[in-house]
């Protein structure tokens, strides 16, 4: 499974999930400009001590992760979908693409990969859920799909 942060902005966050990204073996794909120093201590911290056992990359452009797995199945997580994250099927190589905190994902990329946008459902009032917690709700199902949680310890 792979994890897409296009351009975060919060170390916090994105030391958080690079930690779901251990416990999980999900590889983490971090599209810069990130809005932090990758030397963040708050990154560092979130990530405690489990930044050996992540499997990350970086990249300059969405298009970059995008040419690198053109076979690989997209699903953008987007407040913008009218589909939810449960009503997919992911496999054990789709990519989950998350965008920035205060932005979201771009609406021209967005309209290039429609049928795969996909949202978590929350009341109108809601603008949406912290980042973290998106990836985390998210990667976890797509795990469950494979079947035992993908030989993850149950």
């Amino acid at each position: 499974m792979h994890i897409v942060l296009v351009e975060p902005e919060i170390p916090g966050n994105t030391g958080n999930i690079a930690r779901l990204c251990a416990a999980t073996g999900c590889h983490l794909h971090l599209v810069r400009p990130l809005g932090f120093s990758v030397d963040d201590k708050y990154l560092k911290r979130a990530g405690l001590d489990y930044w050996h056992l992540v499997d990350i990359s970086y990249y300059d452009s969405i298009y970059e992760v995008l040419g690198k797995y053109t076979e690989n199945s997209k699903f953008l997580l987007t407040t913008k979908a009218h589909k939810a994250y449960t009503d997919v099927k992911y496999d054990e190589d789709s990519l989950l693409i998350f965008g920035k905190e205060t932005a979201g994902l771009p609406q021209k990329l967005r309209d290039e990969y429609k049928e795969g946008c996909v949202r978590i459902p929350m009341i109108d009032e809601a603008r949406s859920l912290n980042l973290s917690n998106a990836v985390a709700i998210v990667a976890y199902e797509a795990l469950r799909q494979q079947g035992n949680f993908a030989g993850l310890t149950v």
